[in-house]
């Protein structure tokens, strides 16, 4: 393969949560009084750390949320998790063809470890990944679009950024690769391509992937 580590984004492009935690963030919102849409959920925060929800809430409304938002939002997530996840159809198939060839891969999410562990332990992925090969915004000071996290990534894994691609589905985690100076590949799956029109290259279904990455 023309790369010498595939540095794969975690909700929807490893897991099919992205519909699960967008559905959740936009009721819980809209329970506390910030009405928001699921189409808008997508458009606002997929693919960024939950700062972001905080920050924008608070910029467009000048009200905080509440201390426990985090807590209360995750436990309803990861609830559902445990009764709905499924890994991205695909998936397996991409990570035993790395395997196969001896290509190094990580996931780097904006996700917390907690949410990484939990969705992999409940999809199975979990048996494709050693911890030390598991990145989230947590362990960097700014989560996406800033290439904070995958500069980590690679860093961590002992590659340069030049021979990295990036996986992603959604605008931030492209703008954040592109700004790491690396490929990035935009999963188009729940994501209109014109979003993602800064990656390398653009792509519907995960099955594809492997051959792409030849």
């Amino acid at each position: 393969m023309r790369y010498d580590l595939v540095i794969f984004d975690n909700d929807g492009v490893l897991v099919d949560s992205e519909p699960i935690s967008n559905k959740l963030l936009a009721g819980y919102l809209t329970e506390l009084g910030h009405p928001t849409s699921y189409e808008e959920s997508l458009r606002d925060y997929m693919g960024s750390a939950m700062h972001r929800v905080h920050d924008l809430v608070e910029e467009r409304t000048g009200q905080r949320l509440p201390d426990d938002f985090d807590d209360v939002f995750h436990g309803r997530v990861f609830a559902a998790f445990e009764r709905e996840l499924k890994p991205v159809a695909g998936a397996v198939d991409v990570l035993e063809r790395l395997v196969a060839d001896g290509v190094s891969y990580c996931v780097a999410s904006s996700g917390s470890h907690e949410r990484i562990r939990v969705g992999h332990r409940t999809t199975g992925l979990d048996q494709w990944f050693e911890e030390e090969w598991v990145f989230s915004s947590e362990d960097v000071g700014r989560g996406k679009p800033a290439p904070d996290l995958f500069l980590y990534a690679a860093e961590r894994m002992g590659v340069v950024p030049e021979q990295c691609v990036v996986v992603e589905d959604s605008p931030l985690g492209v703008r954040a690769a592109v700004a790491a100076g690396m490929d990035v590949y935009g999963f188009t799956a729940m994501t209109p391509a014109e979003r993602l029109s800064g990656a390398s290259q653009l792509f519907g279904d995960m099955r594809e992937l492997a051959e792409l990455l030849v």
